[in-house]
């Protein structure tokens, strides 16, 4: 096996415990799942045993990544405060609500600026992700992004 077998998430489940959302943000969680399965680098520091299972859930405030083996082994729990993220989050569900809105009544100029602005923000929010699993998980960029919307969705839900 190579690394690029090893190396990644081959099952991500979100807590279902805190409910559902709006269609809008149960179609993100369902892209963000399945373009994160497809393809993804996804490494828990001091662990080369993979590919892994991923359940992202928040308790008391508390952002907590249990990744297990493919074979449901339990591997490690890492539990991070969300209070780096509490404004990004914020201010990423503002513009997707501008977003949402502006898709079904905004000229295509109009939809791209809003564009251009939420995935900057959703660009700051991923690099914060990365540098909060510094020494602990290494994933690349765009798995952080993947990451990073389940993170906006839970918190959605939540």
């Amino acid at each position: 096996m190579t690394a690029a077998d090893t190396q990644r998430l081959c099952d991500v489940v979100l807590d279902e415990t805190i409910g559902r959302a709006t269609p809008d943000v149960e179609h993100e969680r369902a892209v963000a799942i399945f373009d994160l399965i497809e393809e993804n680098s996804f490494e828990p520091v001091g662990h080369d045993k993979g590919p892994y299972k991923l359940k992202l859930s928040l308790i008391e405030s508390k952002l907590v990544f249990s990744i297990a083996t493919q074979a449901d082994e339990p591997i490690t729990t890492h539990i991070l405060s969300l209070t780096p993220f509490r404004r990004i989050v914020k201010d990423y569900f503002m513009i997707c609500e501008s977003y949402y809105e502006a898709i079904r009544s905004s000229t295509p100029s109009q939809i791209e600026a809003i564009d251009m602005g939420r995935r900057g923000i959703h660009n700051e929010g991923s690099q914060t992700l990365m540098d909060r699993l510094d020494g602990k998980i290494k994933v690349d960029f765009d798995t952080a992004r993947r990451l990073f919307t389940l993170v906006c969705v839970l918190h959605w839900r939540g």
